[in-house]
């Protein structure tokens, strides 16, 4: 297989690369350790992986039969413009980041979570088979659980897929055998228990051989509840300490159970459940910490007869560490413990799980609150600063988290000084496919980079069974077909990242836009060029969103998002307009050219490239500016400056709804000063390519000389 190209080189000098240090209580320095330096760490979250050569087993449906024999398990291309991760490509991904990784002389893998789609048999089996072929040659792999590794704490023998490609083009439901469509005999599904979503048991035995369970070959391992005799570590004693039963906590519906509850609280819905969380010292002075972070919180539908039925226990996805500070109390005390020994061992702790610690949207999330539709870019998910603070008083001062498929850094410094560094690393199934390498240079100063995928040998392997699917939606004239197009341009894509980028950018239109944004500015980003948002910024003009029917040759939008004002309407001419709307754009040619821009080269900004740029930047941040170049840079600035300072108020009804008697100007310049306010902050952050963190000084400092930025 040709070795794909990387566009991030990674100059590594192996034997001078510390690792994520954390140990150190803060304010002070790690005590010099006796141990060889640590080799690299490279972090892999969400690789999502689908074994799309695998097989299900079932007596109805295999797949798409391959001319060279056996089948191909793919999802529709609809279902993946539809999903914020790949299903299918990140399989050829993340063997090249594995490849590229070992060319680099990284050993050790950390995959904090979500290693697999939905943890079914056909795709762990699958990854088991990837991970043992680089084993193989030397690379080690340690997993922290995600919440879709486990999707549920127990096996879920319902679970299964709408959207299997045929080899027609048409998406085939495949389900497993406990699923009530198989069960009721519909003829439109395919069984398949290669879909068992599986829980902590299987799982734990599946993927022992990377971190769950103890190996000769590490120096040390232990649980949050290892207790080892005389504080001598045996490979015996971790193989009894292992046992899933030596590894279940009480978790209630109101928090955790056992020693941790409250005085005077009651406690519902009381079970045991296993925390896979564990400590490893896979190299001699290296001790990995990866953190079970999935909190499955019994609810109303808890049954204590029937305790392993999921519909008792609310998914982990949106619990995170907001979660783990009341329902995983043991867990940050554990941590705490590990800390303090690390520092008095002068050990060099990497502490990494499957969720954020701080704040992910550059803190930007009040404004975007403000802005979006309720719950919109997945908020609920955001850590609180009450958890931040629980993680830093542990002692961690650096995190590498994934679960958002976010390229991001943040930090937080607690009142009493605790200071918590975390970084985002991106999944490979997104666009701004990438990896984390952390180097440290000094016992507080660690390098990171950002090693991103962009030539991926293979990615466009499975294009002629998307072109048949393509086929057939075209000729289909059923409405759910007809709904389920796509622009076949992906397929004419010439590297990974440019279909990364391709995929995000129909994302954006066919989910993002529609689940976040409020219907008029949905209307007015999805229909509007850069020139035209321009020369709006700077109207000034008393036609009314009512009257917007009669000016559709300027300004192609409608009052849709807009309620009726029974008080009626201002009385302006569509004339007046015309003459306000050339005085607009006078002041935007000025604007243009005070930056050395024409008022047209505006245009290159459509629709589909302002909707593809914005959550570009939301989820790879500066390494959608990489992308964006500096051209397109340039007028995104002219745009973030160009609102009045105060635009006029907004008009609403009695409930909030926005009124049709508005000029057509205000709700514009009021809501998109805000959302080209978010993106400049967005794409102004922390920096999160190539930089460095000084733990001393609470620093993060981009590497990057020219880094490109929205300020």
């Amino acid at each position: 297989m040709k070795r794909p190209n990387f566009t991030a080189a990674l100059p590594l000098v192996v034997s001078a690369a510390l690792m994520l240090l954390v140990g150190c209580s803060n304010g002070s320095t790690t005590p010099a350790s006796n141990a060889p330096v640590p080799p690299p760490v490279a972090m892999m979250p969400d690789v999502h992986f689908e074994n799309v050569y695998g097989d299900l087993k079932s007596t109805t449906f295999n797949g798409i039969p391959m001319a060279g024999g056996g089948f191909a398990t793919i999802r529709s291309m609809y279902a993946q413009l539809t999903s914020t991760r790949l299903f299918n490509e990140n399989y050829f991904a993340f063997r090249s980041a594995l490849d590229d990784a070992y060319a680099k002389g990284i050993r050790i893998i950390g995959l904090p979570g979500d290693c697999t789609d939905d943890g079914q048999p056909i795709n762990v089996d699958g990854l088991v088979a990837v991970l043992n072929e680089y084993r193989a040659k030397g690379m080690r792999f340690f997993i922290a659980p995600g919440n879709h590794d486990p999707d549920d704490p127990y096996d879920d023998m319902e679970a299964g897929k709408n959207d299997f490609l045929t080899a027609e083009g048409k998406e085939q439901k495949v389900y497993a055998s406990g699923s009530s469509l198989v069960l009721n005999g519909d003829p439109t599904v395919a069984a398949s228990d290669e879909l068992t979503a599986l829980g902590y048991e299987a799982l734990i035995t599946k993927f022992g051989n990377f971190g769950l369970l103890p190996q000769k070959e590490d120096l040390y391992w232990e649980t949050p509840f290892s207790s080892y005799t005389n504080n001598q570590y045996t490979f015996n004693q971790a193989v009894q300490q292992s046992a899933l039963s030596n590894r279940q906590f009480e978790i209630c519906h109101e928090g955790e159970g056992g020693t941790y509850k409250e005085n005077g609280k009651t406690y519902t819905s009381c079970t045991s459940i296993t925390d896979a969380s564990y400590l490893v010292e896979p190299v001699s002075g290296l001790w990995l910490m990866a953190v079970d972070a999935n909190v499955f919180i019994p609810n109303a539908n808890f049954n204590p007869a029937d305790p392993k039925n999921k519909k008792g226990f609310n998914t982990a996805g949106d619990a995170g560490w907001n979660a783990m500070v009341t329902h995983k109390k043991h867990v940050l005390a554990w941590m705490k413990s590990v800390v303090q020994r690390a520092h008095a061992q002068g050990k060099y702790l990497i502490t990494f799980s499957h969720y954020p610690t701080t704040d992910f949207y550059a803190n930007q999330t009040d404004a975007m609150k403000g802005v979006f539709k309720s719950g919109a870019f997945q908020v609920v998910r955001i850590p609180q600063a009450t958890a931040s603070a629980a993680v830093a008083a542990t002692g961690i001062r650096l995190h590498v988290g994934g679960h958002m498929h976010f390229n991001g850094t943040n930090d937080f410094t607690d009142a009493s000084g605790n200071y918590l560094a975390n970084v985002q690393a991106p999944s490979l199934a997104v666009y701004g496919a990438a990896y984390k390498v952390m180097q440290f240079r000094t016992q507080d100063v660690v390098d990171v980079q950002t090693v991103r995928l962009n030539d991926v040998a293979h990615f466009d392997s499975l294009f002629p069974f998307y072109q048949k699917e393509y086929d057939y939606l075209q000729g289909s004239t059923a409405a759910a077909d007809i709904a389920k197009r796509w622009d076949k341009s992906i397929l004419s894509s010439k590297s990974y990242g440019d279909f990364t980028n391709q995929y995000w950018g129909q994302l954006s239109l066919l989910r993002f836009m529609g689940e976040y944004w409020p219907n008029d500015m949905k209307e007015a980003a999805t229909k509007l060029d850069g020139k035209q948002m321009l020369i709006l910024s700077q109207l000034n003009s008393a036609y009314t969103v009512a009257q917007l029917k009669d000016v559709q040759d300027l300004l192609p939008l409608t009052a849709a998002g807009f309620v009726v004002d029974p008080a009626g309407q201002t009385a302006v001419t569509s004339d007046q307009f015309r003459a306000d709307w050339v005085a607009a754009t006078a002041k935007a040619t000025q604007l243009a050219a005070s930056a050395g821009l024409s008022l047209d080269s505006f245009s290159q900004i459509t629709p589909n490239q302002f909707c593809g740029d914005f959550h570009r930047v939301v989820y790879a941040g500066e390494l959608a500016l990489r992308d964006m170049g500096e051209a397109r840079i340039k007028q995104y600035r002219v745009l973030m400056s160009a609102f009045p300072a105060t635009p006029a108020v907004v008009a609403k009804d009695s409930a909030g709804n926005l009124l049709d008697s508005n000029p057509v100007n205000v709700p514009f310049q009021n809501e998109f000063k805000r959302v080209f306010s978010i993106l400049k902050e967005l794409g102004s952050g922390k920096p999160s390519d190539q930089f460095r963190i000084d733990l001393n000084k609470k620093e993060l400092i981009n590497s990057t000389a020219g880094a490109l930025s929205f300020n």
